[in-house]
């Protein structure tokens, strides 16, 4: 490493690999990894090994699909669902997780598939082509990049989005289900503290979520003409009027 510091924080598992790969001696907290045993980033959550610990977002297609689950309960008329993401996503553990609670929720979902990171407007065509009347957006970096291109989108056509990224709903998105970063960034410093006072990355266990949060923004919902249901609202932990 360049730069002689004491601890790296990553924010995503492909920047903890790089940094994992870059350096086994300078202490690596990772924020929010996916699948950091599947990845190469620990031995195993209780016992880490070597110089990377942190939190782990792997909770299989468990998040995802309660999220799906929530945007048919938002808007109950939905029978055709886009599932916005890059190629490949698809197939993946996570992928079929929400293809399961489709076919559960009698949701038809289809693949809204992009190749480039820098180019997502393939997905769209996928999305009109296939008559989707809501929109569920895959959690990646090209997603998060290009939200507002993806909210604008879905507003345009009057198409309920539910994302991944909490800030989304800020920017127009129907609705948010998943982790609370806040609560998360709270962890990842206590292991930053912990680290700096003596403590080494093998010897703390990698922690998983265990708190998230529902946002729904009922300005979008009344611009698309929808009407939440009020049992969904009183669970939700943050509404935006």
């Amino acid at each position: 490493m360049r730069l002689n510091v004491d601890v790296i924080v990553t924010s995503t598992t492909s920047v903890a690999r790089a940094a994992k790969e870059a350096t086994t001696t300078i202490p690596i907290v990772m924020f929010a990894a996916a699948a950091p045993v599947e990845n190469g980033l620990i031995a195993s959550l209780a016992r880490p090994g070597g110089n990377v610990t942190g939190i782990s977002s792997d909770l299989g297609g468990m998040l995802h699909a309660k999220r799906l689950a929530l945007l048919k309960e938002a808007v109950p008329r939905i029978s055709r669902v886009a599932f916005l993401g890059p190629s490949g996503m698809w197939d993946t553990p996570p992928g079929r997780e929400v293809r399961a609670m489709a076919r559960a929720l009698g949701v038809t979902l289809f693949p809204a598939e992009y190749t480039s990171a820098s180019d997502v407007t393939p997905a769209f065509a996928s999305i009109t082509r296939g008559r989707a009347d809501a929109i569920f957006v895959g959690g990646s970096s090209a997603t998060y990049y290009h939200r507002k291109r993806i909210i604008e989108f879905a507003n345009t056509n009057r198409l309920p989005v539910s994302f991944v990224n909490r800030d989304t709903v800020n920017d127009g998105a129907l609705m948010y289900f998943g982790l609370d970063d806040t609560a998360l960034l709270r962890t990842t410093a206590a292991y930053v503290d912990k680290i700096l006072k003596g403590a080494h990355p093998r010897d703390l266990p990698v922690e998983q979520p265990t708190r998230f949060l529902l946002v729904i923004n009922l300005k979008t919902a009344g611009a698309l003409g929808l009407t939440i249901p009020p049992s969904l609202i009183e669970r939700a932990d943050q509404v935006i009027e």
